[in-house]
C-alpha cells in the first residue's frame, strides 16, 4: 500500500513526492469536549482519518501527502465544559502561515488546508486569502465533511447533517476509534438540533458557549450511532474531496 503520510516518510522521500508535484493536505482539528460518550480527540482522530482515505484513493493517480494533523484549533465556545484547548485567532494564523511555509519551502506548491472542526471554518476561509498572499501560493481550504454532504444525510436517521457528538461523529467514532466511545453513557448523548447551517446562517451573529446551547455537550443525537453508519460517512467525504482533488480543483 502507498504511504501517505508525511512523519512516516524520510526527508529523502518526501523530497521526491515534491519534485513529482504531490498535493500536500494538511489536516487541522480540534481538542475538545464532545459530550459525556466521547474522548476529546474525536475531531483530530477523524480529521486524519478522512484525509488518510483520501489521499489513498487520490494516490492511485497522482503523488499526495498528509502532513501532521493540527490538533488544536479554535474552541473557546467548548472551554466552559473543561477538558479542550483552544487558541487565539492571530495564534492560530501564525501557526498555519508557518506550517504552510515550511511545507513549501520543502518544495511542494499545492496545500489544502483539510479542516474537520466547526469552530474552525469561518477563520479559515478568511485565512486563505492572507496566506495565499503572503506567501505567494494557492492555499486552499474545504471541511471534510462537506465534500460529502449529500450523501451524508442519506446515511443518518435522526438529523440532517454532521453537528457535535452527535449520529454522524460518533458512529465514525466507532468505525475509527471503538475503544474511545463509551457506550454506557449513550442514552445521555443527545442536545439541541442546531446543525452547522444553522449556525452559520443565523442573521445576527453573537458569540455563545456551547454550555448554553446544550448542557449535554451534544448538538444532535447519538443514541442510534452504529460502526456501519460511521464507515458510511467517511467514505463518502473522502470520495467527494478525492473527486475533486482528480479534477484539479481547487487549483484548475
Amino acid at each position: 500500500m502507498t504511504e501517505v503520510f508525511w512523519n512516516r516518510m524520510t526527508a529523502e522521500t518526501l523530497r521526491g513526492r515534491a519534485a513529482q508535484g504531490a498535493i500536500v493536505l494538511l489536516p487541522v482539528a480540534s481538542t475538545e469536549q464532545h459530550g459525556p460518550h466521547l474522548a476529546t480527540g474525536v475531531d483530530d482522530y477523524l480529521c486524519s482519518e478522512a484525509c488518510r482515505r483520501t489521499a489513498l484513493l487520490v494516490a492511485r493517480e497522482r503523488p499526495i501527502v498528509v502532513a501532521p494533523t493540527v490538533w488544536c484549533g479554535l474552541a473557546e465556545h467548548h472551554i466552559a465544559f473543561g477538558g479542550s484547548f483552544t487558541l487565539s485567532l492571530a495564534t492560530y494564523y501564525a501557526l498555519l502561515r508557518d506550517l504552510c511555509q515550511s511545507i513549501l519551502r520543502a518544495g511542494f506548491k499545492q496545500i489544502l488546508i483539510v479542516n474537520g472542526h466547526g469552530g474552525n471554518m469561518t477563520a479559515l476561509n478568511a485565512f486563505t486569502t492572507e496566506l495565499t498572499r503572503e506567501l505567494s501560493a494557492p492555499i486552499a481550504t474545504t471541511t471534510y465533511i462537506v465534500t460529502g454532504i449529500e450523501e451524508t444525510k442519506t446515511i443518518l436517521e435522526d438529523q440532517d447533517g454532521i453537528m457535535h457528538a452527535c449520529e454522524g461523529e460518533t458512529s465514525m467514532m466507532m468505525a475509527v476509534k471503538p475503544d474511545l466511545v463509551d457506550h454506557a453513557r449513550l442514552p445521555e448523548a443527545h442536545g439541541a438540533s442546531l446543525g452547522m447551517s444553522g449556525a452559520l446562517s443565523r442573521p445576527i451573529h453573537a458569540w455563545k458557549s456551547f454550555k448554553d446551547l446544550t448542557p449535554s455537550g451534544v448538538m444532535g443525537d447519538a443514541r442510534r450511532s452504529t460502526p456501519a453508519k460511521g464507515e458510511a460517512i467517511l467514505d463518502a467525504c473522502a470520495k467527494g474531496l478525492a473527486e475533486r482533488l482528480l479534477k484539479g480543483e481547487p487549483w484548475a
